[in-house]
C-alpha cells in the first residue's frame, strides 16, 4: 500500500525553493496560495490587494469565472494535439484577433519572448525576400523584448547584455523617443524597427504623441517594417484594446502575450497580408496554440471586447493617475507620476522603491519595483475606484513611514 508523504510544514516552502530552483528570481517573502478577483491570499491566510497582476497578465483578475468555465469545458474535451491538425479554439482565437485589430494573419505561441522571436524571424524572412537580404532590426534603449538570447540582444538595456556577451548580431539599439536616431541607424541592412508603444520594463516611459506616427512614416518611406511589441500594452491595458489605436498608427507586425489568456501561458504575433511571407516549415511550435490555451484566450478576449473593458480601464486609470498625482503634492520624495490606462509608474527622487514595496507588502498591498527608484502598477483590468482608494491609503501610510513629506 502506497503511503502518502506528510505535507511540508508551512515555514519550509521558502527554504525548499532555495534548495531546488536556480537563483533567477528575487522573490518577496510570501507564498501565495489562492486568488479571487483583485485579491490574493498567502499560506498564512493574509489577504493582499494585487496591483502586480502577474506582471500585467491577470487581465480579468484571479480565477475569473468565464475563463475557469472555458478551461474546464476544454479540459474535458481536448487538451492538446499537434499543429499537424486543425483545432477549433485556435481558429476561433485567430478570428477574434483579426476581427478586432488592423492585422490579417496570426501565429500563436507560448510567451512574449517567443512572439518577438517569431516577429523578428518573419521580418528577416521578409528582408531576405523583399529587401535584398536586409536583416537588422532597430530597437530602442530601455526597451525590453524578452529573455531568450536573441531577445536579450534586442532589448536595449546594457545590464541585460553584459552577462551574456557575445550576443547574436542583427540588432541596433538607439535612443527612445528620438526619430532622428532611428533615421541615422537605418542602412541597407535594416529590415524593420521594433518598438514598445510604451516602455513597460524600462519604467513605463511614454513617447511624444507623434513619435510612433513619425517612425511609421519613416518606415514607409524606406520600405522597412514597423513592428510593435504590445506584449505589455495590448489587450486593453492602456485604455484601448491595443495601444497603437491611441497613436494613430498601424503596425506591419504586432506581438502579444501577457494579458491575452488571463494567466494561461500564451503569445501571438500578427502581420499584415503583404508581410505574411512564411511558407510551411518556416516556423512552428509544439505547444503553441493548443486547444486549452486558446479556449482561455478566446474567453478572455471575448469578455474584454463584449464588456468594453478598455473603456473601464481608461476611466479607472485616469482616476488612479489623479490620486497618485494628488499624493505627489504631499510628498517631496515623489518625483513623477506617469502612465496610460492601468500601466502606471511612480518615480521617486532616490532609490527607495524596494523599501516602499516592502512597506506596502506588510500592509497588504502588492506592487512592483520596476527600477531602483520606480514602482510600477499593472493591476487586473477589473480593478475598481474603491480598490484604488485602498491602495492609495496604504501607499500613503508607507510613504509617511519611510520618506519625508
Amino acid at each position: 500500500m502506497e503511503v502518502e508523504e506528510p505535507p511540508l510544514p508551512q515555514d519550509n516552502w521558502h527554504d525548499l525553493e532555495h534548495e531546488l530552483f536556480l537563483s533567477t528570481f528575487k522573490r518577496f517573502p510570501v507564498t501565495l496560495v489562492r486568488g479571487q478577483g483583485t485579491q490574493v491570499w498567502d499560506d498564512q491566510g493574509k489577504q493582499y490587494l494585487d496591483l502586480v497582476g502577474g506582471w500585467a497578465v491577470d487581465s480579468l483578475g484571479h480565477c475569473p469565472p468565464v475563463v475557469v468555465d472555458a478551461l474546464e469545458r476544454q479540459a474535458k474535451t481536448l487538451i492538446h494535439t499537434s499543429n499537424q491538425f486543425y483545432t477549433i479554439p485556435q481558429i476561433e482565437l485567430a478570428q477574434l484577433l483579426v476581427q478586432n485589430s488592423c492585422l490579417d494573419k496570426v501565429f500563436i505561441c507560448n510567451s512574449g519572448a517567443e512572439a518577438n522571436e517569431g516577429a523578428v524571424k518573419l521580418a528577416r524572412r521578409y528582408g531576405k525576400l523583399r529587401l535584398d537580404g536586409a536583416y537588422e532590426i532597430i530597437t530602442t534603449r530601455d526597451s525590453f523584448h524578452g529573455r531568450t538570447l536573441a531577445m536579450t540582444a534586442a532589448t536595449g538595456q546594457q545590464s541585460f547584455h553584459d552577462p551574456y556577451t557575445p550576443l547574436p548580431g542583427g540588432f541596433v539599439n538607439v535612443e527612445f523617443n528620438h526619430v532622428e536616431a532611428i533615421q541615422e541607424a537605418t542602412t541597407a541592412r535594416t529590415c524593420g524597427v521594433m518598438l514598445e508603444p510604451i516602455q513597460g520594463e524600462g519604467g513605463v516611459n511614454l513617447p511624444e504623441d507623434d513619435y510612433l506616427e513619425r517612425v511609421r512614416s519613416w518606415c514607409r518611406q524606406k520600405g522597412i517594417l514597423f513592428i510593435l511589441d504590445e506584449i505589455q500594452t495590448g489587450i486593453g491595458r492602456t485604455g484601448t484594446l491595443f495601444a497603437y489605436e491611441q497613436f494613430k498608427v498601424e503596425p506591419d507586425i504586432m506581438t502579444l502575450a501577457k494579458g491575452l489568456a488571463s494567466g494561461v501561458p500564451i503569445g501571438a504575433f500578427l502581420a499584415k497580408e503583404h508581410v505574411s511571407v512564411f511558407s510551411p516549415g518556416d516556423h512552428g511550435s509544439t505547444f503553441g496554440g493548443n486547444p486549452l490555451v486558446c479556449a482561455a484566450a478566446c474567453a478572455t478576449l471575448k469578455y474584454i471586447v463584449d464588456h468594453d473593458v478598455p473603456g473601464r480601464v481608461k476611466r479607472v486609470g485616469d482616476y488612479f493617475l489623479a490620486r497618485l498625482e494628488s499624493l505627489r503634492q504631499h510628498f517631496d520624495s515623489i518625483a513623477k507620476v506617469r502612465g496610460r490606462g492601468l500601466l502606471i509608474a511612480l518615480q521617486f527622487d532616490s532609490d527607495i522603491a524596494q523599501e516602499i514595496a516592502m512597506a506596502c507588502l506588510e500592509r497588504g498591498l502588492l506592487v512592483n519595483k520596476v527600477k531602483p527608484g520606480t514602482l510600477r502598477f499593472m493591476p487586473p483590468l477589473i480593478i475598481t475606484e474603491t480598490d484604488v482608494d485602498k491602495a492609495i491609503g496604504i501607499l500613503e501610510d508607507a510613504l509617511r513611514e519611510k520618506t519625508r513629506r
